[in-house]
């Protein structure tokens, strides 16, 4: 489903690429995305002359994450577009820079599940809120502060304005 055969590309111009990857697939090679719904993925694969190939469209998913502050369990939408963008290296040169990628002129099929596996990997937010005003764990008891209080006391004395205290006493 991922591999493009480059000479058929040649021959239509076009293809097109629709389908889901799920959670438990080979595609994920040792990464652990906890994936709530299938990666969604409908891509527009156009041959180029001079051996440039271009994939152009999104992929969409629905990963697990927790709360930053609260560590209360979420779904994040993830929803990318794609301009993904190969070139053969002999015309190129050194255009690998992270906004393209090589593909050698001698070769009959393009694997995409590297780079839609790197597009989606940095698509994901590291960090979500549950909610913007989220207020956290209590450090000390681990009460979580959205749903109840605790009797906590927060303010310890900095030691390294001790000094100054002694002197305003005085």
């Amino acid at each position: 489903m991922l591999r493009v055969n480059l000479v058929d590309l040649d021959r239509s111009g076009t293809q097109e690429i629709k389908g889901e990857i799920p959670g438990d697939s080979e595609f994920w090679e040792e990464l652990d995305p906890v994936l709530v719904e299938p990666l969604g993925i409908a891509l527009v694969v156009t041959g180029i002359p001079g051996g440039q190939v271009l994939a152009r469209g999104e992929m969409t998913a629905v990963v697990a994450k927790e709360c930053r502050r609260c560590l209360e369990p979420l779904e994040v939408g993830v929803k990318e577009s794609l301009d993904l963008v190969w070139l053969d290296p002999d015309e190129f040169g050194d255009a690998e820079d992270g906004e393209f990628r090589l593909v050698e002129a001698t070769a009959t099929e393009l694997d995409l599940a590297p780079a839609l596996r790197e597009e989606f990997l940095l698509s994901v937010p590291r960090f979500v809120l549950c909610k913007e005003d989220c207020k956290g764990l209590c450090p000390r008891c681990g009460v979580n502060w959205n749903i109840e209080t605790c009797d906590c006391t927060l303010e310890e004395p900095d030691p390294r304005w001790e000094a100054l205290r002694t002197m305003k006493n005085e």
